[in-house]
């Protein structure tokens, strides 16, 4: 399953907000500094979704704001 990811880096809270089914707005405390907003982001996916985060791989925009994330299982 792919879902297509907008992220808030350096936000206040972390957070989730539904856009539709594929479509996420993300917000997390970590700066976008040495991947840290992306593995912040993979560990609130794998809770909201109630999957491991080995399961879950950024597939494109790892630098960008918006991503493309993968979902297996």
């Amino acid at each position: 399953m792919k879902i297509f990811v907008t992220v808030k880096p350096s936000a206040k809270m972390n957070a989730i907000e539904k856009i539709d089914d594929t479509h996420l707005k993300i917000s997390v405390i970590q700066p976008p500094i040495r991947g840290k907003a992306n593995q912040a982001v993979i560990h609130l996916l794998a809770r909201y979704l109630k999957v491991q985060t080995y399961q879950i791989k950024i597939t494109s925009g790892y630098a960008s704001r918006n991503k493309i994330v993968e979902i297996e299982g």
